[in-house]
């Protein structure tokens, strides 16, 4: 089994805004990378579990929002883990885009 791949993005806009700001972005997001396709995407409380696929190859994680950060957990398998840095760091960036306070 594959180590966890973990972003963390801290922000400013307590929980609620958060969330407010995250539901439905998986999808968003998705749509900006024709290699990904959501498999699934299921809301409870301040949880988002996921499943998607990229390059014929399954990935599932989770995503929890807090007051003061998201913190995103994702499970890869051996193929995707080649991209990890390079997913890591657009992950980051497009987080810090829609979590900026405004």
């Amino acid at each position: 089994m594959s180590q966890p791949f973990v972003v963390s993005i801290p922000h400013k806009l307590g929980q609620a805004e958060a969330l407010h700001r995250l539901q439905g972005g998986l999808t968003r997001a998705a749509a900006s990378f024709p290699v990904l396709q959501i498999d699934e995407e299921q809301w409870s409380g301040e949880r988002m579990t996921f499943r998607v696929r990229a390059l014929g190859q399954a990935a599932s994680g989770f995503v929890d929002v807090a007051e003061d950060h998201v913190r995103l957990e994702v499970t890869l398998p051996w193929l995707l883990q080649k991209f990890a840095e390079v997913a890591q760091a657009v992950i980051r960036k497009r987080g810090d885009l829609l979590l900026e306070k405004k």
